[in-house]
């Protein structure tokens, strides 16, 4: 089987604060560490009140500086939002405390709506034309200065942070491919082009310094829990944060509810059924059963998972079940 890695997107409960999410992610890594996965990453995310990773490097220190071995990463940071000079700063910097432990995922995507997107002060449009031109730039800013260089990303130059670039499109597979970067594919919420992009990226890979062969991973979302029917409420929280953004009233996660069709129109359960076709909920065979499948038809090299679970303990059992089912 595949190594399997974890994305958190740091969900805050209704009754809980920014800081209760982040200690519950810690303990999140934590459990995921011990069970031996590979990778935990956090995503950029702004103006949601559920996802408490905006500030995705301060939060991905916190996580690394309560873990040992396990890889901490973004997925993403969104690129457009930034210069890549700031974000090769604190990358360095991560890795510097943490070396060979930091991972950088970049997106083309905002991660917000487009009034939080000018308030972050950047062209959004100019800066996702940009993007490629970006990403390279980035890349510069890691290798050992050159005699006579003007601008030196201290402490980046010369630190080793692994860049992956993630998407939901052909876009960024094409992109991917073209640098020789490791690819991420967002199917846990975007799932129509998956296999399109896995083709496109191993198609046209180009070897290069980073990578001599294509190497992609997929998110799906995974709640796993002692019956199919625990999961399948547990799982009620992650669709109505779905719907939240289908309404466009992004919000608190939601506690659980019996009957997810009681709280949503049949539009709205259609919608949610399409996004979230890949999706993992049942007890630990089902589960495994569903990521055997879904590593069979796509051939990753990787399986990331996440998963909006208002429980902590109910989301700590899921990744021990998963692991214990491999």
């Amino acid at each position: 089987m595949v190594p399997f890695s974890i994305l958190d997107l740091s969900p805050v409960n209704e009754s809980e604060t920014v800081g209760d999410a982040l200690a519950n992610s810690l303990l999140l890594a934590k459990k995921a560490e011990a069970c031996g996965f590979t990778r935990f990453w956090m995503a950029e995310h702004h103006n949601i009140p559920g996802i408490a990773s905006s500030a995705t490097a301060v939060a991905i220190g916190y996580i690394a500086a309560g873990t040992s071995r396990i890889r901490v990463g973004s997925g993403g940071v969104m690129l457009p939002n930034h210069s890549p000079l700031i974000i090769a700063e604190q990358f360095g910097t991560l890795a510097s405390l943490y070396p060979n432990r930091i991972d950088l995922g970049l997106g083309r995507a905002p991660g917000t709506d487009m009034n939080t997107a000018r308030a972050l002060r950047r062209d959004l449009h100019a800066s996702a034309e940009n993007f490629p031109q970006d990403v390279q730039e980035l890349q510069y800013y890691f290798r050992q200065p050159e005699e006579g260089q003007k601008i030196v990303a201290v402490p980046a130059a010369g630190v080793q942070v692994p860049v992956w670039l993630l998407g939901s499109s052909l876009y960024s597979a094409q992109l991917a491919a073209y640098l020789g970067l490791p690819f991420s594919f967002a199917s846990h919420f975007a799932p129509g082009d998956l296999m399109n992009a896995l083709s496109v990226y191993r198609s046209s890979f180009r070897p290069s310094v980073y990578l001599d062969k294509p190497y992609a991973s997929a998110c799906v979302n995974v709640v796993a829990a002692q019956t199919d029917e625990l999961a399948k409420y547990h799982f009620t929280s992650h669709q109505m944060a779905s719907v939240q953004l289908f309404r466009n009233t992004p919000g608190k996660l939601q506690p659980p509810v019996n009957n997810i069709d009681e709280h949503i129109s049949p539009a709205e359960r259609a919608s949610i059924n399409h996004k979230l076709i890949y999706s993992m909920v049942g007890s630990a065979k089902t589960v495994a059963d569903g990521i055997s499948d879904f590593v069979e038809m796509t051939g990753v090299d990787e399986l990331m998972m996440t998963s909006r679970v208002y429980d902590v303990a109910a989301r700590l059992e899921s990744i021990k079940l998963v692991s214990s089912a491999f």
